[in-house]
């Protein structure tokens, strides 16, 4: 029975691994100055892969360990530091709020060149994120434009938009008129901040 038992537990532990290592290349490729646009959607749900990572060790401990109270040795530390921190970094990202993709503009001219901006809050600051996508999917390349913060109503975003292959203007409720010129590959000569 414990035989039968022990390749599962190496699956699990195999998975575990698989599963650290796919959220560190997401925090590695992934992110907004340049990352990898798959890469970053992996980022967003770190916390469901450090839950499935914990659910995996556990379940390596109990099926690859014979005695109980090795069992319990190994699987108390398991559990009671991972418990914790995943719900510690649960709650984080609860009260962050996420993103929310509101708008994806195609570049004039261009199908590999798109302006998305995303939605998001602060506790109860709205908050905008401005990015430009080039390439094709899987290697499509996530830039950073600008970033709004709506504690002050002045800061708001208000209109994001092509003025060319390579423009964007990005307009605040204050009347703040942003201009970007996006070089070839994606990257933009500058980020906007508003109110950060």
């Amino acid at each position: 029975m414990a035989a039968s038992r022990r390749p599962l537990a190496c699956a699990l532990l195999g998975l575990a691994a698989a599963l650290v290592a796919t959220a560190l290349a997401a925090y590695r490729w992934g992110g907004s100055h340049g990352g990898l646009v798959v890469m970053s959607q992996v980022r967003g749900h770190v916390v469901v892969l450090g839950w499935l990572t914990l659910a995996a060790l556990c379940g390596a401990v109990l099926l690859g360990l014979r005695k109980p109270m090795t069992r319990v040795a190994v699987g108390v530390p398991v559990l009671g530091l991972g418990a914790p921190v995943m719900c510690l970094a649960t709650l984080l990202a609860l009260l962050d709020g996420g993103q929310e993709q509101t708008r994806s503009l195609a570049a004039p001219g261009r199908d590999d060149r798109r302006l998305v901006v995303e939605e998001g809050s602060a506790m109860i600051d709205p908050l905008w994120y401005v990015y430009v996508h080039e390439g094709g999917w899987p290697r499509e390349r996530r830039w950073a434009v600008g970033y709004f913060n709506g504690d002050d109503p002045d800061n708001e975003l208000r209109e994001a938009v092509w003025t060319g292959p390579d423009r964007i203007r990005m307009t605040t409720s204050g009347g703040a008129v942003h201009e970007v010129t996006v070089a070839a590959g994606g990257r933009p000569d500058r980020t906007v901040s508003a109110g950060w």
